[in-house]
């Protein structure tokens, strides 16, 4: 059966490190309201990328998701005509802030269903308060009428880019989300099928990741590897590279002087590699005038 990080991996978001416990505080740990994952840190839409992607790791029948600095959301499956109160006045429509969470109380009486709020420092402060009301009682209320939730199939996941309401954080299981992985991976030839030979290259690249503060993923080093193996020949070409591949790189860091003496110890154990590769396969050919014979 797939981990959570590689279910991650499959529904979009890539990282190396692991977030099994965090999952397992957060579902399956009692509680008397609804569970709530408040998802901080310094990755930007990396947080949304990992709300998504954990949603669908899960299996959650429905996802809904609401940005609250979206100015354009997308209209509703179904459009309501107007109604009029008592007195015949014409009543607006309802938010799209109320709408998505309705239909999440509503799908939550019969398929788990997660709630995904995103930007939440955008909205009103009241509808800060009105959430923690939901997550403590499973209750929603929207023009008088009154929507419960079921708190057994209900997520609900917030993002903001601010410290939440106070009573929200009390209620909520918080989780750090990166602009890069913490976990550093080391990686060796023989985990890519390569022999003893590119072991420098692979020396030189881990030297040149630690001075630049990066944690490149399996994939992205793979990605990596394939360019330097097959089109990087000059400092230009690797930079290029190196931006090109790695999510977290600064475009700035890679031009700086101290790292010149890296780049270049990275080019000198491929030129290296590449010979070696080279002769292997030479001497891998058959003789013609053994076969002849």
């Amino acid at each position: 059966m797939p981990s959570l990080t590689e279910k991650l991996n499959q529904h979009g978001f890539e990282s190396n490190d692991d977030y099994d416990f965090q999952v397992c505080c957060l579902l399956d740990t009692p509680t008397n309201g609804i569970r709530t994952l408040n998802i901080e840190g310094d990755g930007e839409r990396r947080k949304t990328a990992f709300a998504q992607a954990l949603a669908r790791a899960l299996e959650f029948s429905h996802i809904l998701y609401h940005d609250f600095t979206d100015t354009h959301p997308p209209l509703p499956d179904v459009i309501l005509p107007p109604s009029r109160d008592e007195l015949g006045r014409e009543e607006p429509p309802i938010e799209p802030f109320d709408r998505i969470v309705t239909e999440a109380c509503a799908q939550s009486e019969g398929d788990p269903t997660a709630l995904i709020l995103d930007q939440l420092q955008a909205a009103d402060f009241r509808e800060h308060m009105r959430l923690y009301r939901l997550i403590k009682d499973g209750l929603w209320e929207v023009r008088g009428g009154s929507y419960f939730a079921n708190p057994n199939r209900l997520l609900i996941i917030l993002i903001s880019e601010q410290p939440l309401y106070h009573a929200l954080r009390q209620e909520s299981f918080r989780l750090w989300i990166g602009r890069q992985s913490e976990r550093q991976l080391v990686y060796h030839p023989v985990d890519f099928g390569l022999g003893p030979e590119a072991q420098p290259v692979f020396d030189a690249l881990t030297q040149l990741f630690e001075a630049l503060q990066v944690a490149p993923t399996r994939r992205e080093f793979t990605r990596l590897l394939d360019d330097i193996r097959r089109h990087v020949r000059t400092v230009e070409h690797l930079r290029l590279s190196l931006y090109g591949r790695l999510e977290a790189i600064e475009r700035e860091a890679l031009g700086d002087p101290r790292l010149r003496g890296l780049q270049d110890q990275i080019l000198e154990a491929t030129q290296h590699w590449l010979i070696a590769e080279h002769i292997e396969l030479s001497d891998d050919r058959p003789d013609p005038n053994q076969e002849q014979r």
